[in-house]
């Protein structure tokens, strides 16, 4: 079985377009894959409580309580392959997806799943990496913005791009519009990025 490791840090929306697709499609049987578990760094993430009805796996690794980000990503590392070998062949887990889990990772984190790890970012890549996305769209002017599916590699938001949306800019649009619109992009296009490297694509 290849076990899927989702982080999250807040309401994980992105993580339960995940699981309903990979329950909805039958991954299990079709792919022989399975979300095993949801990790989280903050323990009052919602997202958790989705994870628990679906009974998923779950853990909580408050990053405050590190005393260091190597340190907290040596322990986060140990939970994550706990939580993926699980039932599973060597090497596992066979993806570490990342949805909405707001912390920069260390190179070495990084390079332990180098090939596996993926993220998703609301813009279109390479426009506009890191934060306050919506915001600088409308104030650039531009007329689409987006999000992107990407590998995750040590440079912020510059992995291989593995699926992207486009969504219209329309006007008197604030960040907060169209963060929603681009949103409901979100939830399709990261299970179908996730479905497509599960089967090999």
């Amino acid at each position: 079985m290849k076990n899927i490791v989702i982080l999250i840090s807040g309401g994980g929306s992105n993580m339960a377009a995940i699981v309903k697709q990979a329950e909805k499609a039958d991954w299990a049987h079709r792919l022989g894959a399975r979300v095993a578990a949801v990790v989280s760094n903050k323990a009052d993430a919602q997202g958790l409580v989705f994870a628990r009805e679906h009974r998923l796996a779950t853990a909580v690794l408050d990053h405050k309580a590190y005393p260091s980000r190597d340190a907290f990503d040596a322990a986060l590392m140990a939970e994550i392959d706990r939580l993926g070998g699980a039932g599973s062949m060597a090497g596992q887990p066979a993806l570490v997806v990342l949805a909405g889990f707001m912390r920069i990772l260390t190179p070495g984190f990084v390079a332990h799943y180098a090939g596996r790890l993926v993220n998703i970012h609301p813009s279109l890549l390479p426009a506009f990496a890191g934060l306050n996305t919506h915001q600088r769209a409308i104030d650039e002017g531009c007329k689409f913005a987006g999000a992107t599916v990407h590998r995750v590699t040590t440079e912020l938001d510059h992995g291989q791009i593995l699926d992207q949306a486009v969504v219209p800019v329309l006007p008197g649009d604030t960040a907060a519009t169209l963060a929603a619109r681009v949103l409901t992009q979100e939830h399709i296009i990261y299970p179908r990025a996730v479905e497509r490297l599960l089967s090999g694509g």
